[in-house]
This record gives structure tokens, C-alpha cells and sequence, in this order.
């Protein structure tokens, strides 16, 4: 199916993220779509130039184990990501209190970082974001930094550890 097609059929279904856990389609094969660990998305070794159009295809974007696809009612193509479908590039108090944090990704997702969206700490040691089902985004370098310098040092069994809060939750940004 070619990229034309799974537009149109995404943009039938309106303006909200469409429920793609509730959807089970036949799967249709490989598209030539790669995400980038950087956030850009590629079709067939061109850069997406339109920002309305990843947002869109990534409104359909589905993760089954390790695999990720693009998923409508009636078709579900496996494409490549390099590392998450998304980067975490933006953050701000919700309010003046300083105890809720507002974070947005590269198409725009804006949310809580809470219980629902928490913070993930790889092997390696880097961060992670959930933005919705079990989609990640990992955060950019220049949050990272500015998360750091937020956060507080507590003393845990394992040393000690930077922590950020948000939202009544506390997140490990990692062990110092």
C-alpha cells in the first residue's frame, strides 16, 4: 500500500488519536518508513519535510513486542524505528507551585509526567518517557540537563540517586 493510501485512511477517521490497540488488521507486509533515533522520520531515504504529516502517521503508529507499525482498521505495515518513535524535546511547569510537569515530544504530544507517563531508565543509562500505550519517547540532551539540574540527590539502597518530581510521583533520573 503506498503512503498516499494509509494517509487518506488516517485522516477519514478525524482528529484524534484513533484507538490502534483496538484495532487487529491483517498485516500487509513492510513499508520502506524508518524513524530515526534522532526523531526524523524517512520514506523510502527522503526526510518527511511536513511536520502535519509525521504527526499524522504517528497517531496510527503501533508497538507489538519489539516490531512497530503503522496500523488503520483494515491494514497493519511493519516500518523502522532506530530507537523510540519519538524525542522528548520540550518541558514547563504547569503552574507556579513547581509541582507538575508539562513535557511535549517532537509531533507535538503534550501531557503530564506522571504515574501515566513516567520517567524509564535504560541499561545504559538513558531516559525515557512514556508517551502513550506503550510508545516511548527519549529524552533529548538539553532536557536531560536542565532535569538534572532540578533534581535532588537522595540517599537510596542503591547510592545516591537524582530524583525528579512531578504530579506527586518521584522519578530516578539515574545514581551519581
Amino acid at each position: 500500500m503506498s503512503l498516499e493510501a494509509i494517509t487518506a485512511q488516517i485522516k477519514a477517521q478525524g482528529d484524534k488519536i484513533p484507538p490502534v490497540e483496538l484495532w487487529n488488521p491483517e498485516y500487509c507486509g513492510e513499508m520502506d518508513l524508518q524513524i530515526k533515533a534522532n526523531g526524523d522520520w524517512f520514506y523510502a531515504n527522503s526526510i518527511f519535510k511536513r511536520p502535519a504529516l509525521v504527526k499524522l502517521l504517528s497517531s496510527v503508529l503501533k508497538k507489538e513486542e519489539n516490531d512497530y507499525f503503522l496500523v488503520t482498521p483494515v491494514e497493519k505495515i511493519k516500518i523502522t524505528v532506530d530507537d523510540a518513535p519519538f524525542v522528548l524535546t520540550q518541558w514547563h511547569w504547569q503552574d507556579k507551585s513547581k509541582t507538575v510537569m508539562i513535557v511535549s515530544n517532537n509531533v507535538g504530544d503534550e501531557f503530564t509526567l506522571d504515574a501515566k507517563h513516567p520517567i524509564t531508565l535504560n541499561s545504559s543509562g538513558e531516559l525515557y518517557v512514556t508517551v502513550r500505550r506503550n510508545l516511548l519517547a527519549k529524552v533529548h540532551r538539553n532536557v536531560y540537563y536542565q532535569w538534572i539540574d532540578l533534581a535532588k540527590e537522595t540517599v537510596t539502597d542503591r547510592g545516591i540517586e537524582l530524583m525528579l518530581e512531578s504530579d506527586n510521583c518521584q522519578f530516578s533520573l539515574g545514581v551519581i
